[in-house]
Parts: C-alpha cells; sequence; structure tokens
C-alpha cells in the first residue's frame, strides 16, 4: 500500500520559516518523481516544487529563491524548506509522488488530484 505522511506544518509569523517532511513508502522512491502541492481556499492547487527521479528540480516563480527541496533516498523522504514566508503562503502543503510531474503551476485542485499518490497535507499559517 502507497502512504505518503507529511509532517511540520505549523504557524509563524511573516519571516519565518519552517520545514515540511513527507516520507514515503509502499513504491520505488527513487524511482518516481517527487513534489509539492499547495492548496489554497477556493479549490486553487499550485505546484510550488518538484524532483524528478534523477534529481532535478524546479519551482515555482512563486516560491523561487525562498522554499528549497531535498530528497533523502535513504530514508525515502523529501523535505520542503520554506523561508522569508508571507501570508500568501497560507495554504494546506500536500507531498505527491508520480512517475512524472511535469511543470510547476497552477490548476484547480479537481483537476491535478487524481494524478499519483498524494498525502493527507499539512496545514501553513503565515500571520502578518
Amino acid at each position: 500500500e502507497v502512504e505518503l505522511v507529511e509532517s511540520g506544518g505549523g504557524s509563524v509569523q511573516t519571516g519565518g520559516s519552517l520545514t515540511l517532511s513527507c516520507t514515503a513508502s509502499g513504491f520505488t522512491f527513487d524511482a518516481f518523481d517527487m513534489g509539492w502541492y499547495r492548496r489554497f481556499p477556493g479549490d486553487k492547487c499550485e505546484l510550488v516544487s518538484t524532483i524528478s527521479s534523477d534529481g532535478y528540480t524546479d519551482y515555482a516563480n512563486s516560491v523561487r529563491g525562498r522554499f528549497t527541496m531535498t530528497q533523502d533516498n535513504a530514508k525515502n523522504t523529501v523535505y520542503l524548506q520554506l523561508n522569508s514566508l508571507k501570508p500568501e503562503d497560507t495554504a494546506v502543503y500536500y507531498c505527491a509522488a508520480d512517475t512524472h510531474i511535469g511543470a510547476t503551476g497552477s490548476w484547480p485542485c479537481s483537476a491535478v488530484s487524481g494524478f499519483g499518490y498524494w498525502g493527507q497535507g499539512t496545514q501553513v499559517t503565515v500571520s502578518s
């Protein structure tokens, strides 16, 4: 059974930092692309960062330079370091895995949530 378990969300003030973790099981971790989505009220989902199976990382313009995604294959875990947080970063953050995850972008959540494997999500709240 595939499982993705996120942790590390919380509440911080503007300018603060958080580290999200996602531990995977039930599939060949290093053969999959991994990504972090975030879900905003109104059913908008944004793919903010990805790591391909060959280690290439990509970021949405909205987070580039502030967020860093890393992967530890020995622990079947991906991380998302969130720095210089802004109130507009407030969302539920989801870890996702798929044989191929494309470019970063925004879509209705209903258009993307059925693809690949998703975790249960972790809330990030940034106050001004």
